[in-house]
């Protein structure tokens, strides 16, 4: 591999560092770019190669395109008990939870993510509790706990207009605030925008993250409780990706059924919002509680475990959205329907005003960074090609 050129004002000796973790991190890839024998393993060792010296936004960028497969650890002959005491795995995670707070917009903001899990619990326990008081405010308890059938039922309980102005609001400044965020880590890691304009880079980081590519430690399989690879994460990561996808999906095709073909919810049980949202909602409770179980037989050697409530808390989150809506699917046309969708609609709330200060962020800022890998190994083949 040939190093990219940096200026002299970006390289940054190990001491001028902001953090700890940062500074262990250079440490790090210094040892590990004399050292090179993980380079197969993932995108973070061929990236790191690439570079001689290493600023805050390089580490960053590297901390963000790792996996934690934890396959390095175990492959390193420098890992403890050697004195050189390489852990890159728990180093790079603790580099990728400080960037979350570095990035978070606005400023203001930050410290939720140093009690992340009890800060999410807060939110949402609020959440529910205010959504379940108004409903018992605004609502004569022979409407609210009696059975609601057919198209419009949930409206009965809380107008349409102040449901979509209410949740709409709400995402819309989780997308902003994630987006500010996003836009910082870009600028941090100084990649001009044009990258993620660029066709061949967002298909192969696409093709990357879509498939997990860098969570199979070079092939045989992620690191868990001990040295024997499974693929047990990265199923579990599926499950939960591809069920939060498709429940977007659910919510994106009864927006349409609503405001294009005049359908209101609840919909029949054969009706595309309501296959989507089951198959979804399957995924995002076999997923989550996969997740959890995976992270709590992993070695704790290589976990950032002074953030791990922070892990918890968001897949805990992910969970109880889904298993409210499957409640409020599977006994909508009950009494208990009012106190169901006053709770799935808390939680739902709680995910979206929470969604910049969680764990939610990690996937923005791999997928960008693996956009910025696709590209930095596109030029260095094109100049090892125009070389040749």
């Amino acid at each position: 591999m040939h190093a990219i050129d940096t200026t002299p004002d970006e390289a940054l000796p190990e001491d001028v560092l902001p953090t700890t973790a940062l500074q262990e991190a250079g440490r790090l890839m210094t040892v590990c770019n004399s050292c090179r024998y993980c380079e197969g393993l993932c995108a973070v060792f061929p990236a790191m190669e690439m570079r001689r010296t290493f600023t805050s936004g390089d580490l960053n960028y590297l901390a963000n395109l790792c996996h934690n497969c934890s396959a390095c650890y175990y492959d390193c002959q420098f890992s403890p008990p050697h004195e050189f005491d390489v852990n890159v795995p728990r180093v790079l995670a603790e580099v990728r939870n400080e960037s979350y707070q570095a990035y978070a917009w606005p400023p203001a903001f930050a410290g939720a993510f140093e009690r992340n899990g009890l800060t999410i619990s807060i939110v949402t326990a609020l959440s529910v509790a205010a959504f379940i008081l108004g409903f018992v405010a605004f609502r004569d308890p022979s409407v609210l706990f009696a059975t609601h059938t057919g198209p419009g039922a949930f409206y009965r309980l809380m107008p349409h207009n102040a449901m979509a102005l209410l949740f709409g609001l709400a995402f819309l400044y989780a997308l902003v605030a994630m987006g500010m965020g996003l836009r910082m880590f870009w600028r941090d890691i100084k990649e001009p925008p044009e990258t993620l304009r660029e066709p061949p880079s967002l298909w192969q980081a696409m093709k990357d993250a879509g498939s997990l590519r860098y969570l199979d430690g070079g092939g045989v399989g992620c690191m868990n409780e001990d040295e024997r690879p499974t693929d047990n994460r990265r199923l579990y990561h599926h499950l939960t990706f591809y069920g939060f996808m498709l429940c977007f999906a659910a919510t994106s095709v009864a927006t349409l059924y609503h405001y294009v073909v005049g359908r209101e919810a609840p919909y029949y049980w054969y009706d595309l919002p309501v296959i989507l949202g089951t198959l979804g909602g399957i995924g995002l409770l076999i997923g989550p509680v996969g997740l959890l179980v995976a992270k709590r037989k992993r070695d704790s050697v290589v976990q950032d475990e002074v953030r791990l409530g922070m892990d918890v808390a968001f897949i805990a989150m992910l969970f109880l959205t889904s298993l409210t809506g499957l409640l409020l699917l599977f006994l909508r046309e009950t009494p208990a329907m009012g106190m169901l969708l006053a709770v799935h609609l808390g939680v739902v709330f709680s995910l979206f005003i929470t969604m910049p200060y969680s764990k939610m962020v990690h996937g923005l800022y791999r997928f960008t960074a693996l956009v910025r890998y696709a590209k930095e190994r596109r030029t260095l083949a094109e100049s090892h090609a125009t070389a040749g």
